[in-house]
């Protein structure tokens, strides 16, 4: 598995690579724009190793503690944080709910305080027309995103391939067959013998 520092060289390495295949697809600089923030942002700081005390956790800052929870949750290296699709979903939702929350327990502060009325049917509205308004503009935010957070299991898949070819030779990036234990009796003795599942 590749240390922080070469995760961070991969992804800074690879951009000029991303924003020229996203230009060259789009043709629209600010899709561009979003998709090489977003590959960016995967990639250093909202990418698959925030399931562990990691360069992309430390750079949260003070903030961190946000991830502390997702951390308990998962597993290192699980398809639930470094799966395609799967891993920056979960990671968006997660972060979306953290967001929601904060903003609504600010609103009900600000209404109780300030003697603020706020009509919560029509912020809803607004939000769901914004995300409908900009839905390409997300879209391609997400896509940088899991382009980052992919560069990063990439890596780390490969590494731990390469490392097992060198020990085991070329078996050790074949798929395992596994060994099924079957038990015989003879006599009063049991023998455990082991057999290939076919």
């Amino acid at each position: 598995m590749p240390s922080g520092r070469t995760h961070d060289r991969i992804t800074i390495w690879a951009l000029p690579i991303v924003v020229g295949v996203t230009f060259w697809q789009t043709r629209n600089g600010n899709l561009t724009l979003l998709v090489a923030t977003g590959f960016m942002l995967g990639g250093l700081m909202f990418g698959p190793d925030l399931d562990i005390y990691s360069r992309q956790f430390q750079r949260w800052g003070w903030l961190r503690w946000i991830w502390l929870p997702y951390q308990k949750r998962l597993r290192h290296r699980s398809f639930f944080s470094h799966g395609p699709l799967i891993g920056t979903t979960l990671r968006v939702i997660y972060f979306t709910l953290f967001l929601s929350i904060i903003a609504v327990i600010g609103l009900l502060i600000a209404e109780k305080v300030g003697n603020v009325a706020l009509n919560w049917q029509g912020l809803g509205n607004g939000i769901l027309g914004a995300i409908a308004q900009y839905k390409t503009e997300f879209i391609a935010l997400f896509l940088g995103l899991e382009a980052g957070a992919m560069s990063h299991s990439f890596s780390d898949w490969t590494g731990s391939a390469y490392k097992r070819f060198k020990k085991q030779g070329i078996r050790g990036i074949l798929p395992s067959r596994k060994i099924k234990k079957r038990k015989v009796v003879r006599g009063k003795k049991l023998v455990t013998k082991g057999r290939k599942k076919r």
